[in-house]
């Protein structure tokens, strides 16, 4: 089976999740959020994982819908927190359902994934259990210190790093450890792939992060210039905080208006060249996922094409 086929097969398995006809209020949000879309890049690593390691991608394909339900459930979250009207081009589900409703059909997606990755095949549910449920406690604490940071302006890049290894790495790093665990890896190859996983994250958020000021709106599916508004710890605005020596803060204190505010902020980036320089950074976590990647001991090699190109698509700004 090729990537196209394999996508094709959990974009139908996800929308053959058995979930109740009632209450409604509760259902329908889930459906809701679980068809926007997406890039559905953490089930595809998992199942592809597994096809590397021995496994076959139906062994797989309960811990990705899992993994997936999971993603789903932190971003209806997130939206809550971050005040987030729109996701992938149209309304996140607290804008469209309402606040409190959004948190309760939240829950049931986290329960619904707690489900799900309990159906993993026998052997391996005590391992893939403790893995999932660790990488769930690490996506809560890398949430955590991003709220943190909302009310601190001396937020290091190393700290930066801590939030974004777990609140963005830790899924995609998981989701490749289930993966391996699943197709019969050995120790040494789960985690060359769940390392694999996390260095694809902190380069996948230090895109998300450049896309946020100078991507574009259509294909990024929320407006552009969001961080800036929301003053948010980003790589960018650390880093240029840092090296505008108050030039940053001395705008951010301005009472602008929110286009004012994006454009001005923009233009000191470019004068300190942060976007190059986050391009940059994440260039150089791509460089250490492909290292990670040439430890892991593949079943099936020809699936080593995939990963390669997994990341290589995250860097050309294709995924």
């Amino acid at each position: 089976m090729d990537t196209k086929e394999i996508s094709a097969m959990i974009e139908r398995r996800l929308a053959s999740i058995d979930m109740p006809a009632r209450p409604a209020g509760l259902y329908e949000p889930v459906r809701y959020a679980l068809e926007g879309g997406g890039k559905r890049l953490r089930p595809l690593l998992c199942v592809q994982a597994c096809r590397a390691c021995g496994g076959s991608a139906e062994d797989a394909m309960e811990a990705a819908m899992a993994l997936e339900m999971f993603h789903n459930f932190t971003l209806v979250h997130d939206d809550i927190m971050d005040h987030s009207a729109t996701r992938r081009g149209r309304a996140s589900v607290a804008a469209k359902y309402g606040e409190n409703q959004a948190i309760l059909s939240g829950d049931a997606m986290l329960t619904l994934a707690s489900r799900l990755i309990s159906r993993v095949p026998a052997g391996v549910v005590p391992a893939v259990m403790a893995e999932f449920n660790e990488m769930a406690l690490r996506v809560y604490e890398g949430q955590q210190l991003d709220t943190e940071f909302e009310t601190r302006k001396n937020v290091t890049v190393g700290e930066y790093f801590e939030m974004i290894s777990l609140k963005t790495g830790a899924l995609l790093a998981s989701a490749c450890r289930i993966g391996a665990l699943i197709g019969g890896a050995d120790e040494a190859t789960a985690d060359a792939l769940y390392d694999y996983g996390m260095e694809l994250g902190l380069a996948f958020q230090l895109r998300d992060d450049w896309l946020d000021t100078f991507g574009d709106a259509a294909t990024f599916g929320k407006p552009i210039g969001g961080d800036i508004i929301n003053e948010k710890e980003t790589w960018m605005l650390i880093t240029a905080r840092h090296d505008s020596h108050g030039d940053l803060d001395a705008i951010l204190d301005e009472d602008l208006e929110p286009e004012e505010k994006i454009s001005q902020v923009t233009r000191l980036y470019d004068r300190l060249r942060v976007g190059e320089r986050c391009d940059a950074a994440a260039a150089e976590h791509h460089a250490l996922a492909l290292a990670a990647l040439g430890r892991a001991q593949l079943a099936d090699p020809a699936l080593r094409e995939f990963f390669e190109e997994t990341v290589d698509r995250m860097a050309s700004r294709k995924l």
